[in-house]
């Protein structure tokens, strides 16, 4: 493969995603900037048991700044037990505890109980990956129901020739309610996440990544939206 087909081709790769935010006017957003960063640890429980190689664990911790970076508003801590059916593919079984503090809102912290299946495909110009996810969640105020919100992600990675250490990083991840809930709003789009940024390798055991994230979230009734506009970090760390 030539090097110019080879470049439009992660060119194309990346607009492809990007290109999946939803589109609105500006004076039609609420619009906010702010952070997230995230450390991610995921490994094999072969170091507890050698039978259980095929075995995974995941563990992520978040936090989330908005207000122009002046309010710390949503923290996230997600664990869950997977088990590799091949070397691409993954099913997990998971817990997500998020405690959110809103500006001029009470304290709440949502608990979402979910499975999930990852599968990563090598190309000629990056490795994509696709995790599916359907969140079961419970929030407070709702009662005994329970909002249901499938999830899809679809990530980019590619690293760069003239220092493979370095990559271009680009994923998109989409959510949509299932039912409607009295806290957790009317069925249908919940919000949109995009991101483009760098990657680097430091070893097999450590990676880092930094770019933008795009939010667009619909409220529960689908009549105000709001856009942040976020840098985020993250660590991962394999073991």
């Amino acid at each position: 493969m030539s090097e110019k087909t080879k470049w439009l081709k992660v060119s194309a790769a990346i607009l492809g995603l990007t290109c999946l935010l939803p589109v609105a006017k500006a004076d039609e957003l609420f619009q906010d900037a702010g952070s997230w960063l995230q450390v991610v640890g995921e490994g094999s429980l072969k170091a507890v048991d050698p039978s259980l190689e095929k075995g995974r664990i995941w563990v992520e911790g978040q936090s989330r700044f908005d207000d122009n970076w002046n309010h710390w508003y949503q923290g996230m801590v997600r664990t869950a037990i997977g088990y590799s059916l091949s070397e691409r593919a993954t099913i997990w079984a998971g817990y997500t505890w998020l405690p959110t503090q809103n500006i001029g809102k009470n304290y709440v912290a949502q608990q979402d109980v979910w499975p999930a299946f990852r599968y990563v495909l090598p190309t000629d110009v990056g490795t994509f990956t696709f995790r599916t996810m359907v969140e079961t969640n419970f929030i407070p105020g709702n009662g005994s129901d329970v909002r249901v919100r499938p999830r899809q992600m679809i990530r980019f990675l590619h690293p760069l020739e003239f220092e493979p250490r370095l990559s271009l990083i680009a994923w998109d991840e989409f959510f949509v309610r299932l039912n409607s809930t009295p806290k957790g709003g009317q069925s249908g789009f919940d919000q949109n996440r995009a991101f483009a940024g760098l990657g680097w390798t430091f070893n097999k055991n450590f990676r880092t990544e930094a770019g933008y994230m795009n939010q667009y979230l619909d409220d529960n009734t689908h009549t105000n939206n709001t856009m942040r506009h976020l840098i985020m970090g993250s660590l991962f760390v394999n073991f």
